[in-house]
């Protein structure tokens, strides 16, 4: 009988399913924040003691900014996803959220006024993990 390709394919320790899931929901609330900053806007971000200055901020974001935060936390989100599927997919993905996340990065420090710079880096930091983690992944085959 032929060996089938998953057959060959490496077993994913518990370690890939902790990140993974630690991943899923890093990026959940990502995707909670986008959601209520679009749903409830001024609202929320009082109730998560920004100033005025901040919100003034968040409010004067143009259109494209808009795109470039929703890539950033879509892509992550479906890099998360594809990841726990144990596709190679999610390696494409969170290279996209990661554009994002370092355009969203360079608007926030060129634009004074923002809600600070120490979360934005910490968010690409975390990107960059998830890219490198889905790559090294992929070569090890445990990603398909």
């Amino acid at each position: 009988m032929p060996a089938t390709k998953d057959a060959l394919r490496p077993r994913a320790s518990w370690r890939f399913w902790l990140i993974g899931l630690a991943g899923l929901l890093w990026n959940s609330f990502g995707a909670y924040d986008y959601a209520m900053s679009h749903f409830l806007g001024d609202a929320y971000w009082r109730q998560a003691r920004m100033s005025d200055t901040q919100i003034a901020f968040m409010n004067a974001y143009p259109t494209w900014m808009h795109a470039v935060w929703a890539i950033g936390v879509w892509g992550s989100v479906l890099g998360a996803v594809l990841l726990l599927l144990r596709m190679r997919w999610a390696l494409e993905a969170y290279a996209l959220s990661t554009l994002g996340a370092i355009g969203a990065l360079l608007y926030t420090v060129l634009r004074p006024g923002g809600p600070g710079v120490v979360f934005p880096i910490i968010i690409v930091a975390v990107c960059l993990f998830f890219v490198w983690y889905s790559s090294t992944m992929t070569k090890l085959g445990v990603l398909r």
